[in-house]
């Protein structure tokens, strides 16, 4: 469990700069990271990283797309964490 761990922490940092450098990269007009590579990143495991990013940076908050899906995501991983966790005892 705890690899389970290690790895949504080092994948919740790189979602984090993620957000963190698409915004600004679009704050310079320059190429973007897609919004399907966002929600890939978070689904493998970047949820909680790209949902602070969007808010530290202040990007994609008015996505509806990003307001409901990536909590939605958070709580997808809370919940298979959660049984996990019951199946490694």
């Amino acid at each position: 469990m705890l690899y389970v761990y290690i790895y949504l922490a080092f994948m919740g940092v790189i979602g984090f700069i993620q957000m963190g450098l698409d915004k600004s990269r679009a704050r310079r007009h320059q190429w973007r990271i897609q919004e399907t590579t966002l929600f890939l990143t978070a689904f493998l495991g970047a949820a909680w990283g790209s949902l602070a990013g969007m808010f530290v940076f202040r990007h994609k908050t008015k996505h509806r797309s990003f307001l409901i899906g990536m909590p939605c995501i958070v709580i997808f991983h809370v919940i298979c964490i959660y049984f996990l966790d019951l199946l490694a005892f």
